[in-house]
């Protein structure tokens, strides 16, 4: 195990953890999200019906991957459009580049999509001299800031409005005391001039529909519609995961997402991209791809007690629900899925060695499961990971005899009451700092246990 990343991860969950500002802010916009996620559970006859449903699709789905995804290539080929295969993000960087060389492209606009931020796509245009602009407010929020999304579905989480206003001031010398709709139209400004000079637009895909041959974007801020509406190339990059059987399906997953997503009966804009424009039609790409990306999925794939985990559809409900996630931010995890859904495809997609340490950032406590929209068990494939870093020697060699020596010790009153509390102080004045923290004072222990004065 990197033992600098684990370092760091430790040192920003314990600075994070005490931040009040930090905390602050997200119970607050935490708050939002769990009284409209509440709320809208009412819609539902049964929304644990709906889980079972979601859930039984996509492990179907899961299970004859290699089918559904050729059946789509097949479908959207017919239509028009070009399917592209990356098993690493290099090659999807690769295919990117030389789209970009021979059609002469200059300048992007993005909607928000994790899969190009697990590539790293922004950075890699900016290599070849392509600018890139984020059009999701939230993302256009951090790009601006020079961060990354600090949460699957709300990027801009941590920021409260303050801290937009300090930015656009900063960057556009917007007035510090602007209200929230002001700073929303000067963004819609700035970036419907990006819209009109883009040379491409890029986007995600909520869900790949295998039988239509389309890819399936909602969004709440019709960025991504302007993204796929202007320019005359579009990308579509996805995770090979992303893919359904039908599009009736859309009928029970997008309101599912939507719901555990944001706790709306569905979202604002749903879209569904089929390939590039006919020759009877006005308006659209002129050349559209769909780049298929593996990038470590087909390590998780390949594991039975894994698979499950490609089912996610990146709602964020866990990352909600989770007491680690909510303590320690989305930035500590460094990685581009945070949370307990990140805790479990990240070592796999990175490399056990670099997210060993991930797998410690986790109560075990179960919310994240029983929150989770297609019913996977997050918590036990957090336990699995644990098993396997252990296996792997990912931890120190020290810590197996240690725990061993400590249970041991503990499991026993007799030897407990061997040593007085003055010895057991001592003992835990040396360990606290390192492992109870710096922040908490460890209980004192008496000078004779209850069963010595017992007696």
């Amino acid at each position: 195990m990197s033992t600098q990343k684990a370092k760091k991860f430790q040192i920003d969950a314990a600075r994070v953890s005490f931040d009040e500002k930090h905390r602050k802010t997200i119970r607050f916009n935490m708050g939002k999200y769990h009284a409209a996620v509440s709320k809208g559970k009412a819609r539902y006859q049964s929304f644990e019906a709906t889980r079972e449903k979601a859930a039984a699709i996509k492990r179907h789905t899961i299970e004859h991957l290699a089918e559904y995804l050729q059946e789509f290539e097949k479908n959207f080929t017919a239509n028009g459009g070009t399917v592209l295969w990356a098993r690493t993000a290099d090659d999807a960087i690769a295919y990117i580049t030389k789209i970009f060389q021979e059609n002469n492209v200059k300048s992007i606009v993005k909607s928000k999509s994790m899969t190009t931020e697990e590539i790293e796509l922004n950075e890699n245009l900016k290599k070849i001299g392509v600018e890139s602009v984020e059009t999701d407010l939230g993302e256009y929020i951090v790009q601006l800031a020079g961060e990354k999304p600090y949460h699957i579905v709300t990027p801009a989480m941590h920021k409260s409005k303050a801290d937009v206003a300090q930015l656009f001031n900063k960057h556009f010398g917007f007035p510090l005391e602007s209200s929230a709709e002001e700073m929303t139209m000067l963004a819609r400004a700035k970036l419907r001039e990006k819209y009109l000079a883009a040379d491409a637009g890029i986007t995600g895909a909520n869900f790949i529909v295998a039988d239509k041959g389309a890819i399936a974007v909602t969004e709440n801020e019709g960025n991504a519609l302007m993204s796929t509406s202007f320019p005359k190339i579009q990308i579509a990059i996805a995770g090979i995961e992303k893919i359904i059987p039908s599009y009736k399906d859309l009928a029970l997953f997008w309101p599912h997402l939507a719901q555990n997503g944001t706790g709306q009966p569905i979202t604002a804009y749903s879209s569904v991209f089929s390939g590039p424009k006919k020759d009877n039609e006005s308006h659209g790409p002129e050349k559209m791809y769909v780049i298929l990306l593996d990038n470590g999925r087909t390590n998780i794939y390949k594991q039975d007690k894994f698979r499950v985990a490609l089912t996610c559809i990146r709602c964020g409900a866990c990352l909600n629900a989770c007491p680690i996630y909510k303590n320690i931010g989305g930035y500590t995890y460094d990685t581009t899925y945070q949370g307990p859904i990140g805790t479990v495809i990240s070592p796999h997609l990175k490399g056990f060695d670099q997210l060993a340490h991930l797998c410690t950032a986790c109560s075990l406590c179960a919310n994240c499961a029983s929150v989770c929209p297609v019913k996977m068990p997050l918590n036990d494939l957090i336990l699995e990971n644990r098993k396997l870093a252990v296996e792997g020697g990912y931890f120190s060699s020290l810590e197996k005899p240690v725990v061993g020596g400590f249970t041991f010790f503990t499991k026993s009153a007799g030897r407990m009451d061997c040593v007085g509390g003055g010895m057991k102080n001592f003992a835990a004045k040396c360990l606290g700092k390192n492992v109870w923290g710096s922040k908490r004072a460890f209980p004192k222990f008496a000078k004779k246990s209850f069963r010595k004065l017992h007696k």
